[in-house]
């Protein structure tokens, strides 16, 4: 009994392949310690370390783990205010039949969930072992795959179920959106768009994040979409694993030293991950720039200052990943689709009475 547990825990690991799990966190239930910035938190000899020192050096830490804390605590509240809501809305539609919530959900949901095929238990068992999961022989857990497969179709439906006596109850949710604090990032560096945008997008990106390829369609279509609104400045930030993308940052600023950053930088995106030396000098080549000047300045990394000082502006941001933007110091963390930049925009220029 004990290896059937095991495979389900294994089926539904394979399910959330591709997800990015979140370090668990813990909040203090005090207040914050205070301390006066002056006092002294430790001595070296005849050295002090003040308490000042000390929060400045964990001050960009500490105002990220606030953060979370904030959203988290948030999302707890909104978790508990959809589970009040839903156990209001079945208790009262139980009561009018005269029936138990559960035998009502029973039987409005059970008789409609069907039962697997082998072809989807299959696929699943398949999936699971392509994953390098260790299961047994597949008719030996199919009961278990089958429970399974029921018990996610059953979830689905109990869903649509509940959104839907949430509907006909005209449930209204009044607890406010939550809404990370702004953060202010100066706009230096490559930009689009009019100088004096009610809107500015600031975004710190990596030419080796294959993430950062898939956001530059939408960025393009925002811009598309807001022409007089919405000024992009662009901003680098080479990850630790993608060791071509500082070099490849270079040569952008390279190029545009004669006139050319946004042609290099399209180059770079549309290079399918051609970002070596040479290919970098080829593309030089290509948009004709001074070729002479181009390996100069590619060469000797006198840019390297330039791309390290927009990467550590991003860290002092939050920035721990890309692609990273600020909306007029909203962040939107990776390649999110075009309705999530909407959305942002659009408030920002409402608020400003510009939309």
């Amino acid at each position: 009994m004990k290896s059937r547990h095991l495979v389900v825990a294994a089926l539904a690991l394979a399910l959330a392949a591709c997800q990015s799990p979140r370090p668990a966190q813990q909040a203090s239930n005090g207040q914050a310690q205070k301390q006066d910035p002056s006092a002294p938190v430790a001595k070296i000899g005849s050295q002090t370390i003040t308490a000042g020192e000390l929060d400045e050096l964990v001050k960009r830490d500490l105002s990220q783990l606030e953060q979370q804390y904030q959203e988290q605590r948030y999302q707890l509240r909104r978790q508990a205010l959809e589970a009040m809501i839903r156990k209001r809305i079945v208790e009262e539609k139980a009561k009018a039949q005269n029936v138990s919530p559960e035998e009502m959900v029973q039987k409005d949901i059970g008789a409609k969930v069907a039962e697997p095929t082998d072809e989807e238990m299959r696929a699943l068992y398949d999936r699971a072992k392509a994953g390098g999961q260790q299961l047994p022989p597949f008719d030996q857990v199919k009961p278990d795959i089958a429970r399974f497969i029921k018990n996610q179709k059953a979830q689905g439906l109990l869903a649509d179920y509940y959104e839907q006596l949430k509907k006909d109850a005209k449930v209204e949710v009044l607890l406010p959106a939550y809404e990370p604090p702004k953060v202010q990032v100066a706009a230096t560096g490559p930009a689009k768009g009019p100088q004096g945008a009610p809107i500015t997008i600031v975004e710190f990106s990596d030419f080796e994040c294959p993430f950062c390829v898939r956001a530059e369609g939408t960025v393009k279509q925002v811009l598309a979409a807001y022409p007089d609104k919405v000024r992009l400045v662009y901003r680098d930030f080479p990850l630790p694993m993608h060791a071509r993308a500082p070099k490849a940052a270079e040569a952008a600023h390279c190029a545009e030293d004669q006139g050319k950053y946004w042609e290099m930088h399209e180059k770079l995106f549309g290079s399918n991950n051609k970002i070596d030396v040479p290919d970098l000098k080829k593309y030089a080549g290509e948009l004709k720039l001074d070729q002479a000047k181009f390996d100069k300045c590619l060469d000797s990394g006198e840019k390297a200052n330039v791309v390290e000082g927009h990467k550590k502006a991003g860290e002092e941001a939050g920035v721990s990943g890309t692609p990273a933007f600020f909306i007029n110091g909203r962040m939107i963390s990776g390649a999110q689709p075009m309705d999530a930049f909407k959305k942002i925009i659009d408030e920002e220029l409402a608020s400003a009475g510009k939309k």
